[in-house]
């Protein structure tokens, strides 16, 4: 997990402070590891096409969405790693300077987690 410099945090947080993008956030987190393909994303968050595209591309500029090509399709992955950078730079030093917190860690790899696919939250996705 890198550290982020303050202008890699400020310019993450200025992509999230848009409520849209925010939501393609959030609703990619949720997916994670999987991802999504726009469609699906679109359609989930009622984003036009055109709009998504905006928000994915601002959200891959500041690294906490990755692209990721399948034949003539794109999948959409939130970057943990990032994210969990990101959180851990906020969390720096809490505590009047101490560092009281262990470090941000999320696992989403089904296979070294307890929780078992079956129970991961289903987006759901309308037709």
């Amino acid at each position: 997990m890198a550290k982020l410099s303050e202008q890699e945090v400020v310019t993450a947080l200025a992509a999230l402070a848009q409520i849209h993008r925010l939501k393609v956030f959030r609703q990619l987190v949720v997916s994670a590891p999987d991802g999504l393909y726009p469609g699906d994303l679109g359609r989930a968050l009622d984003v036009m096409p055109n709009s998504l595209s905006f928000h994915l591309k601002e959200l891959q500029r500041c690294g906490l969405v990755t692209q990721e090509r399948e034949g003539r399709y794109l999948r959409y992955r939130a970057d943990i790693g990032q994210m969990q950078s990101l959180l851990n730079y906020l969390l720096d030093q809490c505590c009047q300077g101490i560092s009281c917190m262990d470090p941000v860690v999320a696992n989403c790899n089904p296979q070294d987690s307890p929780i078992k696919i079956a129970n991961r939250k289903k987006i759901p996705i309308s037709s």
